[in-house]
């Protein structure tokens, strides 16, 4: 809709705060000897990938941030809050395919289109610290810290079994490949082992563990998904000896027993089967002169390398035609099958099978007519009918069918067996890790240069620090068919720095998590040429005060980012006692919009879609529309705002506004267009009632001569500015958001002196502007304010008008809400309760009836049980 511009003009006043900032260079972090005691405070948004536009769905993470930088900035902190730019990956590498732009120009001007966005938007940012991922001043520190971390030993080179992208022709990490097929290119995986370079992210297992138990400002579904996947797991190594291979394996020579952990070895007595990872050295062995299980092989390569795609897939398998010794009965021997649900990559890469206790093995031992037999009896259960069918049972109870170990508790058999397993040497007690360590090679052009030479009679030698930074070539071709490094005529060709020798470039380049690992330690020195930065200014800002980021990095960036922070300083980079970079994480909920599409199929933006009485129709063609589910904005279904265009109608705080208004901040907030327009209308409230103020004859100090009303209104001012100070400090931003809708909403209804009426519209007024800071510096010059409103201080509320001398406090009637009484704040019982009873609405419900029992919790509810006189209570 067309605004009224006669009223606030957001297009005059948002560029003018805007340029006025930027002038006055308000958001610049001061260095340490410049901060005067200051506190220091770093905030940091997740930084984003420049794919092209920002919509307002984006805006809530960058706002969020921006409110805690204005607040601490206004509560006297030296606050940092930079922004920079994830700007390596395959989307960039792709649209140089499919445009014929290169890689850098595509990227750079993403990044011109996104920082006016952002711009746009008012944020408290220090535009003077921007960075980007993909410019040799970044990657030539990144290629330093890899080369640190290789001479520590944290970096090294070992063959990995790795998804295969055959179209991006690139490996992908389990959490990129979607239903087994590449998250880009929509390629059905392949599973290859390559020669990878790895980082020993396992080195720091316990620490990563343990530390999660101190990051107590982390959400806990963060610290969960994170504990789970470093899968510290207590068990045994049990050693199952061969009893019989086929004739061709052995060759006149023994076998060697085949390892499994198991966290349960409590459970032996219930074994039916081993599993053989498809491609543990057993099963390749046994593939050479078995074309069926060579067909296996190659079959389960097709499947990724992804645990959720191996559980959602069929359990199959092949029965190798090996037979085991049970380790606690050697008479008893044991079939051997490869099956594809078994992980080379964790654990020993084997797995025995007790179908009773576990879904997958009994799945697995019904499919294939194995026979078992239960060894953990259920609480109650009768060990003579108690029988397991279709439907396992994994929790403990007491073991028996299990010779020793019968009649034990399930924890007490675990220790009972690992100790004879000990005894007989059959195995031993062991803690085993789900975590890998960290595969950061990637065959792609786009992205930070491996700095490593491969040299025939040096082996693989490190680029000479005064060789940095290896750059990429300009001239790279882009088919689409494998890495346009390895393919380059004359880039890869180097000679060796230790011989002299003709010699090969490594022409993998880094992941691009790698990227985002240590970003917000370069920002803490973004223009030190000598060093990735300096150590006393990242022992200054680190670690971060409070990032702000989604969900779906809860485990590899936040972890990488761990690893990292531990990994430099361990290389002697910063100090960082803890190891951890982040000491508060705050992961938003999304913004989400209808999915439209038309009668052909195709998916309409929301600016192409009219909604009318008959329903949505398309603008272009007056057709009906299918209004489809809310979801996530995304530029796949086209359900986006676009940031210019909203802007332009409503203005940068209208967005800011509205998207911490309606949810609490971790939860998803739905965009309609009746909430921007409740938006804007606030916004011309707030600008009327300071307009009208502020044209008024300005008012004496109150001296006194403050109305009843005037205490009242002022009363209210000060207890939403403590609350609005509590519920940014808790990360509450709807409940300020209400609490400001209720400020401004008592000023216009308030029959106030002028005195306190300003003083409520100043405090308002500065309460607002961590939210919508343009429309708050307007009103603050229109109210006659000295000075930019951002550089001012936080107000502090007066706690005598903040405190309340009386109370509202609810009445129950055997549990339900029947009243309320006002009553003096900390009241004694006695006094409640005659209030209470004198209440005509209490009386009214009370009609009829005894009072048997009244129970007060203190200013916070009364309940009064009562009975029909001569009965019983309900």
């Amino acid at each position: 809709m067309t605004q009224d511009n006669t009223r606030y003009n957001h297009r005059a006043a948002e560029p003018k705060w805007r340029a006025a900032w930027s002038a006055a260079g308000i958001f610049k972090a001061l260095a340490p000897d410049k901060a005067a005691g200051k506190p220091k405070y770093y905030v940091l948004e997740m930084f984003p990938y420049p794919s092209g536009r920002i919509h307002v769905g984006h805006a809530r993470n960058y706002t969020m941030g921006d409110v805690v930088a204005r607040f601490k900035r206004a509560r006297g902190h030296n606050v940092l809050h930079p922004m920079g730019w994830d700007a390596f990956g395959l989307p960039a590498e792709n649209a140089a395919i499919d445009r014929g732009a290169h890689p850098f120009t595509w990227t750079l001007e993403n990044i011109a289109v996104m920082k006016k966005q952002l711009e746009l938007l008012g944020l408290d940012i220090d535009w003077d610290r921007e960075l980007a991922t993909c410019t040799p001043e970044y990657y030539k520190h990144q290629q330093k810290l890899f080369l640190a971390f290789w001479d520590k030993g944290l970096a090294y080179r070992r063959k990995a079994k790795v998804n295969w992208d055959p179209v991006d022709q690139t490996v992908l990490a389990n959490e990129q490949v979607i239903d087994g097929r590449g998250w880009r290119s929509g390629a059905v995986v392949e599973t290859r082992e390559l020669e990878q370079w790895m980082f020993k992210v396992t080195q720091y297992a316990d620490d990563l563990l343990e530390a999660l138990k101190g990051l107590e400002r982390w959400p806990d579904k963060v610290r969960l998904m994170q504990t789970n996947w470093i899968g510290k797991s207590r068990g045994a190594k049990v050693w199952w000896e061969i009893a019989s291979v086929p004739p061709q394996l052995t060759g006149g020579h023994a076998i060697d027993p085949i390892e499994v952990f198991t966290t349960r070895p409590d459970t032996l007595f219930g074994a039916s089967f081993l599993a053989m990872a498809p491609d543990h050295p057993l099963t390749k062995a046994i593939a050479a002169f078995r074309p069926d299980v060579a067909a296996f092989m190659a079959e389960c390569a097709g499947l990724g390398t992804s645990e959720a795609d191996i559980e959602q897939a069929d359990k199959i398998g092949i029965d190798l035609g090996v037979r085991v010794k049970h380790p606690l009965d050697p008479s008893w021997e044991i079939p051997v099958y490869a099956a594809n649900f078994v992980l080379s990559t964790y654990g020993t890469g084997a797995i025995f099978g007790s179908p009773a206790g576990d879904q997958r093995d009994l799945d697995f031992a019904n499919k294939y007519g194995l026979s078992f037999k239960p060894v953990v009896l259920p609480p109650g259960a009768d060990p003579v009918t108690h029988a397991i069918t279709d439907v396992a049972f994994t929790d403990d109870g007491v073991t028996y069918n299990s010779g020793f170990l019968d009649g034990l508790p399930t924890r007490e058999a675990i220790a009972a067996a690992i100790a004879k397993l000990e005894e007989t040497g059959h195995g031993e007690g062991t803690v085993q890790w789900r975590l890998r360590d960290w595969g950061v090679s990637r065959q792609r052009y786009w992205g930070c240069p491996i700095p490593a030479i491969h040299c025939q009679a040096c082996g693989v030698v490190p680029v000479p620090d005064d060789q940095l930074p290896v750059t990429l070539p300009e001239d790279a071709v882009f088919d689409g068919a494998g890495n346009p490094l390895a393919k380059h005529p004359t880039w890869k060709h180097a000679p060796c720095p230790h011989c002299a020798r003709p010699a090969l470039r490594e022409t993998d380049t880094l992941d691009t998590f790698v990227d985002s690992s240590w970003y917000f330690a370069r920002f803490t020195d973004p223009q030190n040429k000598t060093a990735p930065f300096d150590k006393a200014l990242a022992d200054y800002w680190l670690p971060v005060d409070q990032y702000v980021g989604g969900i779906e990095h809860a485990v590899l960036h936040l972890l990488y980012s761990r690893f990292f922070t531990r990994a430099m300083r361990d290389c002697g980079f910063l100090n960082l006692p803890s190891g951890e970079p982040f000491d508060g994480l705050f992961t938003q909920g999304m913004v989400t919009h209808e999915t439209y599409k038309s009668a052909s199929g195709k998916w309409l933006g929301p600016e192409e879609v009219d909604r009318r009485d008959s329903g949505a129709v398309d603008i272009a063609t007056g057709a009906p529309v299918t209004v489809g589910a809310i979801e996530k904005m995304s530029k796949s279904k086209r359900n986006v705002v676009d940031l210019d265009d909203f802007v332009r109608e409503y203005g940068a705080d209208v967005a800011r506004w509205f998207v911490l208004s309606d949810s609490p901040p971790e939860r998803d907030v739905e965009w309609t267009a009746s909430g921007v327009e409740g938006a804007w209308r606030f916004v011309q409230r707030v600008w009327a009632a300071v307009e009208a103020h502020g044209k008024a004859p300005k008012p004496k100090d109150p001296a006194g001569d403050i109305s009843a009303d005037g205490l009242a209104l002022r009363q209210i001012a000060h207890r939403t500015l403590a609350g609005v100070t509590d519920d940014i400090e808790g990360f509450r931003f709807n409940r300020a958001v209400a609490r400001l809708y209720e400020l401004f909403n008592a000023v216009r209804k308030s029959d106030a002196d002028a005195w306190s009426r300003g003083e409520a519209l100043r405090i308002g007024v500065q309460a607002l502007s961590p939210f919508m800071p343009h429309l708050a510096e307007e009103c603050w010059q229109a109210l006659g304010q000295d000075g930019l409103l951002a550089a001012a201080p936080w107000p502090t509320a007066d706690r005598a008008l903040v405190a309340q001398d009386t109370i509202t406090l609810p009445v129950q009637i055997n549990g339900k809400k029947r009243g309320e009484i006002t009553i003096a704040k900390g009241a004694a019982q006695d006094a409640v309760e005659a209030i209470a009873l004198a209440d005509e609405t209490v009386k009214g419900f009370l009609k009829g009836q005894a009072v048997r029992k009244i129970i007060l919790v203190p200013d916070r509810i009364l309940n009064i049980v009562a009975a029909p006189a001569g009965g019983a209570a309900e």
